[in-house]
Order: structure tokens, then C-alpha cells, then sequence
């Protein structure tokens, strides 16, 4: 009989912030408008989001990534895979729209 203990190779761990189940619309866009997605966010943290997509995404990809009631927010795409991928933002999201938007509380106000 053998043991063997069990240890996984990826962990939460790693992660800037928690991460909020969300389920809202958007878009993906590259910088210059050459190509557009639409998509859903399924999660999101101050720092990425992992977003569901109806064209796939490449690794790498500059992207601009509209959130509800912000717009459009710089992001890289950190991995993709089929009609799924993660993304890290050029700049965290502020605090109290994180909350906003993960339906913690708080108010964004329409731009």
C-alpha cells in the first residue's frame, strides 16, 4: 500500500485580492479598435477579472474592457483558453467601485 500527499500545483494564494463572483455584459476590445468581443465577466478582483467569450482571446493581448457604469479599462489578457481567459488591469480598480460593481454597496455614478 502506498501514500502520497496531494498538493496543488496553482493556488488562490497568489492572488493581489479576492476575487467577487459577478455576471454582467461587456465588451473586449484591442487598442485601435481593429477587433471586438463581446463577453461576460463571470469574476472580478481590484486587480483582473476572468471573462467569459464569444471570440477567443489571445495570451498577451492588450485589451480595453468595458466595465458597467466606468467604461473602458486597460488590461492585459494573462491566459486564454477556447472561450475562456483571465486578465490583469493596467491599474487596480478604485475601492469603492469594486464594491459598486460587486454589488457590495456603493453607487457608480454614469459617465
Amino acid at each position: 500500500m502506498f501514500a502520497a500527499e496531494f498538493e496543488p500545483l496553482f493556488s488562490d494564494n497568489r492572488r493581489r485580492d479576492p476575487r467577487a463572483p459577478v455576471s454582467f455584459d461587456s465588451a473586449a476590445e484591442e487598442p485601435g479598435g481593429l477587433a471586438r468581443t463581446l463577453c461576460k465577466v463571470i469574476d472580478l478582483s481590484r486587480h483582473g477579472a476572468r471573462l467569459s467569450t464569444y471570440s477567443a482571446l489571445r495570451r498577451g493581448m492588450a485589451i480595453w474592457l468595458t466595465l458597467p457604469g466606468i467604461g473602458p479599462v486597460g488590461a492585459d489578457v494573462m491566459w486564454a483558453d477556447d472561450f475562456a481567459a483571465g486578465c490583469r488591469f493596467h491599474a487596480p480598480l478604485d475601492p469603492d467601485v469594486f464594491e459598486a460593481l460587486t454589488g457590495r454597496g456603493g453607487h457608480i455614478a454614469a459617465h
